[in-house]
């Protein structure tokens, strides 16, 4: 008995030790597409040229997310700028010196649930990773 019980704490633990690597990786490259993303949105929409980051803009990030594997309905976007008017208009552009925030979101979709072999508690399902940039518009109109 004390050696079934053995093999079956051991293959757990083995099966988390072989695994544990691969879904920390993919966490990894999706933590770091989303902050990539955002960066690149507010580097375009605070430019001179835009002062904001429309609704196309953000349908054509979904769309490059998309390549990486992830899906694109399930990514979130919050758009804000410091004086409170939305930043996502293109008539109105956020003039220079207004701060634009972006926070963009994705669901850890069961990344974690191998975590659960060792009595590891995972993520809620309602829980998201978060990537975050705020960056001055340099709109002039």
């Amino acid at each position: 008995m004390k050696q079934i019980l053995i093999f079956v704490l051991f293959a757990a633990l083995l099966c988390w030790l072989m695994f544990s690597p691969i879904y920390k990786h993919v966490l990894i490259v999706r933590q770091a597409v989303l902050q990539q993303e955002v960066d690149y949105l507010l580097e375009v929409g605070a430019s001179g040229s835009y002062g904001y980051i429309s609704g196309e803009m953000q349908e054509q990030s979904r769309q490059r997310m998309a390549r990486f594997g992830m899906r694109p309905d399930e990514i979130e976007f919050e758009l804000t700028a410091a004086n409170g008017l939305a930043a996502s208009d293109p008539s109105a552009p956020i003039l220079r010196g207004t701060g634009i925030s972006l926070t963009m979101s994705y669901p850890y979709e069961n990344l974690f649930e191998i975590d659960r072999l060792i009595g590891l508690t995972p993520p809620l399902p309602n829980e998201r990773m978060r990537a975050f940039g705020m960056k001055m518009s340099e709109y002039v109109p």
